[in-house]
């Protein structure tokens, strides 16, 4: 089976997730086409233009392609914009100070939620692929080769929604900014690797912006009164790889993090 090189391989959670960013912001290394993915020509890694975000006929900005980064890995609190501060509700502190690092759900190969990502690429798919769009996906590599599906033709949010991992998810655009609203969250996954908690009350707000044809910035606030005292916003950037493709990547086969990981989350 093709992998990843071996810092990426075995972090199937964000344990080593300083090494595994690091690993990740690398040309993968060279891997066969008759594997189970990788790149067409894994020799050459064509270098991400220094040009403009390309358009879509209608003048949106197409968002399409394989990226890397854009969300929280280590401690959400990595991102905080200038003047931001994450304050915790007493019980919500208690809960992250309670939790242990075997017990992260990423680290258990179960899904990161939203805004964490995992230290894999990930693909933005839209449809129609012409526009103007009615949705996009989000499709990642890693944990469970999951995907977010992002209604972006007018409609709202349901009155009555499950709690699921990934949420419930509208967006519209606002100039060449794409905003996303995530509502019905259940409460199981971390924000990060620091264990960081929310409620079913959680509300994600996400604005993509494409600021070059190889960089994709966003920036996310939290807004959830069950778990902290006042919203907070965040900022991390996404890198363009041209060339690279996903691969299978199937957590429970390849898990070789959760035996290692001792004492409290962050560590």
């Amino acid at each position: 089976m093709t992998v990843r090189p071996l810092a990426i391989a075995v972090a199937a959670c964000c344990a080593l997730h300083t090494a595994v960013a690091v690993a990740q912001s690398e040309p993968p290394a060279a891997t066969s086409a008759a594997g189970s993915g990788g790149l067409s020509n894994p020799a050459i890694v064509p270098e991400v233009p220094d040009a403009p975000p390309p358009r879509l006929p209608d003048g949106t900005v197409d968002l399409t392609g394989i990226w890397s980064g854009g969300g929280p890995i280590g401690n959400i609190a990595d991102g905080l914009l200038p003047g931001e501060e994450i304050v915790l509700l007493p019980d919500s502190e208690a809960l992250m100070k309670s939790r242990l690092s075997r017990d992260d759900p990423e680290a258990n190969c179960l899904p990161t939620g939203v805004p964490r990502i995992a230290p894999y690429p990930w693909r933005i798919v839209q449809h129609p692929p012409h526009g103007p769009a009615t949705h996009l996906f989000f499709l990642f590599e890693g944990n469970i080769h999951s995907y977010r599906q992002i209604f972006v033709d007018g409609r709202g949010h349901p009155d009555d929604l499950d709690p699921t991992w990934y949420g419930h998810s509208i967006g519209h655009w606002e100039d060449d900014t794409l905003v996303v609203e995530t509502i019905g969250f259940n409460d199981l996954f971390w924000f990060d690797f620091a264990g960081h908690p929310h409620t079913e009350q959680l509300r994600v707000i996400e604005r993509y912006t494409r600021t070059s044809f190889g960089t994709l910035e966003n920036e996310i606030t939290i807004i959830d009164p069950g778990a902290y005292a006042k919203p907070f916003t965040v900022k991390y950037t996404a890198t363009l790889r041209p060339g690279w493709e996903l691969m299978e990547y199937i957590c429970n086969e390849n898990n070789q993090d959760v035996p290692h990981l001792i004492g409290p989350p962050g560590l």
